[in-house]
């Protein structure tokens, strides 16, 4: 009986292109904020941290610099921009005017929503516990994004949506400066859920503009 034929071999996974793997890596190590605000990054560090030329560095560090997150020095270095008072500001005014609309619009909730929001308030919990901040800030947000994306409205999901990175990197920052408020900020969503299982559109709308302004009175040094 003749022996059966070998089994084909398996094509190794193909690598995403170098400058992809870069910025990937650069990015997620400043919104994780391992790369902290006001570090200087060289591109023969990034080369060697990655394991590639220094030609798809620069092209990683140029797109990123679009993007707000560093500033170029030629022949220095890139420099991680910090997280400025008026940014988060900003970010939180904005997050205000979109959030407050949508909560209102996402109630009644579909059953769907409120299951997606039960099963991300566990995921917060967990990570709670394990005192892991990043992933934390993550689940943070996608509780937020869940009830923008069932009010219905693509134009203000796009503009959230380019919310995400300051969003990330703002969340890590204040944990880290207050472990507290990670705390809170549990509580506080699980009231924002109360509200809309109960189908209270003006007390969610209450609870959400009071979870943010929170955040605004931490950039003013006025809630601890």
């Amino acid at each position: 009986m003749p022996a059966p034929a070998p089994a084909p071999a398996t094509a190794p996974a193909k690598q995403p292109p170098a400058a992809e793997r870069v910025y990937a890596h650069i990015k997620q190590a400043v919104l994780d904020r391992e790369y902290e605000g006001g570090t200087l990054l060289t591109e023969g560090e990034l080369a060697d941290a990655v394991g590639v030329s220094r030609t798809p560095v620069r092209e990683a560090l140029l797109k990123l610099e679009v993007e707000g997150l560093i500033k170029l020095y030629p022949k220095k270095g890139a420099l991680v921009l910090a997280v400025s008072a008026q940014e988060i500001a900003d970010v939180v005014e904005t997050r205000l005017l979109v959030e407050e609309f949508a909560v209102r619009k996402a109630v009644p909730a579909p059953a769907r929503l409120i299951a997606r929001l039960e099963e991300l308030l566990d995921e917060q919990r967990r990570h709670l516990d394990a005192g892991d901040l990043a992933a934390f800030a993550v689940s943070d947000r996608c509780f937020h994004a869940e009830i923008v994306r069932h009010a219905g409205n693509e134009i203000l999901s796009k503009l959230y949506d380019q919310l995400r990175d300051r969003q990330l990197r703002m969340g890590v920052a204040i944990m880290q400066a207050l472990p507290d408020r990670v705390t809170r900020n549990y509580a506080e969503h699980g009231e924002i859920l109360d509200r809309i299982r109960a189908g209270d559109a003006d007390g969610a709308a209450g609870c959400v503009r009071r979870h943010l302004g929170r955040v605004k009175d931490l950039v003013r040094g006025e809630d601890r």
